[in-house]
């Protein structure tokens, strides 16, 4: 970027900040002493949502979404919370989307458990790609 200044802060490893420097400053956001209640408070709320995320992965059982087991906790997770929510024509629509969501998942867990009876009854015979979980 021809013309623009670059920010004359000093990072953690006593680099310079390769950030352009904001219009009216010599910073960028994130060395600029304007700019520090802001970018504290959004470290803040940065640390308060990991904290948070672990909370809730461990209060609802969840270790990711990785796996079709992992896939279906967290849709029978949603299921059950729309079911407590007020009945309504939206609550209606999420209902259904949630039992196809749930449908496709049985299906491609069954289209698993064939695909690796095949693979067991051919035995070596069978080269088995990488991109298959």
């Amino acid at each position: 970027m021809l013309g623009q200044k670059t920010c004359s802060g000093i990072g953690n490893k006593g680099e310079r900040c390769r950030a352009l420097a904001l219009r009216d400053s010599d910073f960028c956001v994130f060395h600029d002493p304007a700019h520090a209640d802001a970018i504290a408070e959004g470290r803040r709320l940065g640390g308060q949502r990991r904290k948070r995320e672990g909370a809730l992965a461990a209060a609802y059982d969840l270790d990711g979404m990785s796996s079709i087991l992992e896939l279906r906790r967290l849709l029978e997770i949603a299921t059950i919370d729309t079911i407590n929510l007020e009945n309504s024509v939206a609550r209606n629509r999420v209902l259904i989307a949630a039992v196809l969501a749930g449908a496709k998942l049985i299906e491609v867990g069954e289209h698993e458990d064939r695909i690796a009876a095949i693979e067991a009854a051919l035995g070596p015979r069978v080269v088995k790609s990488e991109r298959r979980r």
